[in-house]
């Protein structure tokens, strides 16, 4: 844990063959991360621009392309799940994050069972199964967890998704212990995005003299608050989506405002190599409810509907995974 007094957790969100045979276990080594996470964004740059894959991606050209996809991943993530097994057994963190297909994201059932197939295929107890946050996702987050499952909630831009991920994991847990079954309880995180709010809403904020990049900040604070309230066992806050764009601010800016007790931050190798430099970074005390809801009533009477905010990211995030694995399947698809 790179802070263990503050239980807080650093992973990187970053998965990439050499980069998990070379740099990834000197980094466990050193305690610098304590897992990873993955999206098809970033499975989209390693199959398709990375020499580490054509061997493999030749090997199955016979296969339709989503099998190639999954057996590409699937060797990665269960690569990284044994690099971090001891981590997992001796501090309970060492996680791997693998998405389920985002095209699946309004079908649960679909969900359902693409994520038990792909957690029965890596076979390890390490693994989070990434599920976007939307109606369907609620409602497979709920039976998965149910059934052992560790979970990763994905795409989360509002306080009303995190509540709905907290019911689903609350029920899920219930079902789960109601068993009484000698496995393990499942792991869960909420993962909260940050900077795409800022790099959305700057622009705007300038307009009518607002201060900006403060929203991403005071929007997680607010959901990890929430999550922090609930106190469900096993249910922590990840942030996510903390890399800086520009130079407007500092490169592990998402990191340091955020470094709360109790939470992950995942993020990009650059941004880690960069809080790394920045030895004065310590534990923050997060900023109050009251000092949030003041902050976005400020928002509301400028005529900024953060509802609005919240569903068009999501509608962006979601498109922005949909396209990405696409590409992928279409470059498969060629050999």
């Amino acid at each position: 844990m790179f802070i263990e007094e503050a239980r807080f957790s650093l992973w990187c969100d970053f998965i990439e063959r050499d980069f998990l045979e070379k740099e990834f276990p000197a980094m466990i080594e050193k305690k610098i991360v304590n897992g990873a996470t993955s999206n098809p964004a970033i499975f989209k740059n390693a199959f398709l621009n990375s020499p580490a894959y054509k061997d493999d991606i030749m090997a199955q050209k016979e296969q339709n392309p989503k099998a190639i996809y999954e057996a590409l991943a699937i060797k990665d993530i269960k690569t990284a799940a044994d690099i971090l097994k001891e981590l997992y057994e001796q501090e309970d963190d060492g996680f791997i994050s693998i998405e389920v297909d985002p095209l699946l994201c309004d079908d649960s059932d679909a969900t359902i069972e693409e994520a038990k197939r792909l957690h029965t295929a890596i076979g390890a107890e390490n693994i989070m199964i990434k599920v976007p946050a939307t109606k369907a996702g609620f409602i497979a987050m709920e039976t998965l967890f149910g059934e052992g499952i560790n979970i990763n909630a994905t795409l989360i831009f509002s306080p009303n998704q995190a509540k709905d991920c907290l019911d689903a994991f609350e029920k899920g847990l219930k079902t789960f212990q109601a068993k009484g079954t000698s496995q393990k309880a499942p792991k869960a995180v909420i993962s909260i995005f940050v900077s795409r709010f800022d790099r959305k809403m700057n622009n705007l904020l300038s307009e009518k003299s607002l201060s900006i990049n403060k929203v991403g900040i005071y929007n997680a604070t607010d959901i990890y608050h929430d999550i922090q309230d609930r106190a469900l066992p096993g249910v922590r806050t990840l942030f996510a989506s903390t890399g800086v764009k520009g130079d407007d601010l500092d490169a592990d800016h998402y990191i340091t405002e955020l470094l709360y007790e109790n939470c992950i931050n995942t993020a990009p190798i650059e941004t880690i190599e960069a809080f790394l430099k920045n030895s004065t970074a310590g534990v923050k005390q997060a900023p109050s409810k009251e000092e949030i809801k003041t902050f976005f009533l400020a928002l509301q009477k400028q005529g900024i509907e953060m509802n609005q905010v919240y569903t068009e990211l999501m509608d962006e995030g979601l498109d922005a995974f949909k396209v990405a694995f696409k590409e992928i399947l279409k470059e498969l698809e060629k050999g």
